[in-house]
């Protein structure tokens, strides 16, 4: 589809897989398909966390298998850095609100990171508690704290692959545009912040700042977004930004700005309100 490469192994050697799970996954896996540079080789989206052998998407909807609709990206590290993967997950959904994710609800819409070695866990723990920290400090989330799961992929944790109509959904031409993810627009903090030492030269970010000034996940941005991968060159990058964006970067919300982030949500609010929830969604194309 839009990578022009196959969504199963085997993979080039140089390549590593995360699975990560943050509510719908149509929305989650054109986010990530997105991200520039050329380092994204493939992404699939399928179930993941649960109990169920080849679960079918009515199954898991049905709350029975235990798995979250997740999303499988294989990527070279050499060109996007999993802590670049990492802080779009944690940006682009609320991840306090337990089952649920927007207008959609169910076991299945929970946020979780999939890990496939001990550097890979130590990242997303480390990720974890700073975006922790950041979202309670600045009275974020729906949720008191953050509830995204952590597993490690083995045998008793697979990535199943969902049915072809659900893969890049959003890139096809009958797809509904639909999208139920709930960015709190706060930023992960730098990378040299919360990274563990003994990983920051092996993750160090490819994407700067001002990659995430300009397309740092917003409510319905991904819907609204192109198919092709984000095309950018840091060299070009411009010096300004807009106000949105410096509050967005450091996190923290400034007394002077609270009235105009409460514009924003708002508004936000208002068009997620009249959203349905993706089964509707499924239920009219139907």
């Amino acid at each position: 589809y839009v990578l022009k490469n196959p969504m199963k192994g085997p993979w080039p050697a140089q390549m590593q897989v995360f699975v990560f799970a943050n509510g719908c996954f149509w929305g989650s896996e054109k986010g990530i398909w997105r991200l520039p540079g050329g380092g994204v080789h493939s992404t699939a989206v399928g179930y993941a966390g649960g109990f169920t052998q080849n679960p079918s998407y009515e199954e898991v909807c049905g709350g029975r298998t235990g798995h979250a609709e997740a999303v499988q990206v294989v990527f070279d590290p050499a060109k996007i850095s999993l802590a670049d993967i990492l802080r779009w997950f944690w940006e682009s959904h609320d991840p306090t609100q337990g089952m649920a994710q927007g207008n959609d609800h169910g076991s299945q819409y929970r946020s979780a990171l999939f890990c496939f070695n001990e550097d890979q866990t130590q990242l997303c723990l480390a990720s974890k508690s700073s975006y922790e920290k950041e979202l309670k400090a600045v009275g974020k989330g729906k949720g008191q704290s953050i509830t995204t799961e952590l597993r490690v992929m083995g045998d008793e944790c697979v990535f199943y692959y969902a049915e072809d109509y659900h893969q890049q959904y959003l890139a096809k031409p009958e797809a509904r545009p639909y999208c139920s993810a709930q960015p709190l627009q706060i930023s992960l903090r730098s990378f040299e912040e919360w990274a563990p030492r003994n990983l920051r030269d092996k993750f160090a970010p490819k994407l700067d700042e001002g990659f995430w000034r300009l397309h740092g996940p917003k409510p319905h941005c991904v819907i609204k977004a192109p198919t092709e991968p984000i095309k950018w060159d840091a060299k070009k990058t411009s010096p300004s930004a807009s106000k949105k964006a410096k509050v967005q970067k450091v996190g923290r919300v400034k007394e002077s700005d609270k009235k105009y982030l409460q514009t924003e949500e708002s508004a936000a609010a208002t068009q997620a309100a009249s959203q349905p929830a993706k089964e509707d969604v499924l239920g009219a194309a139907s």
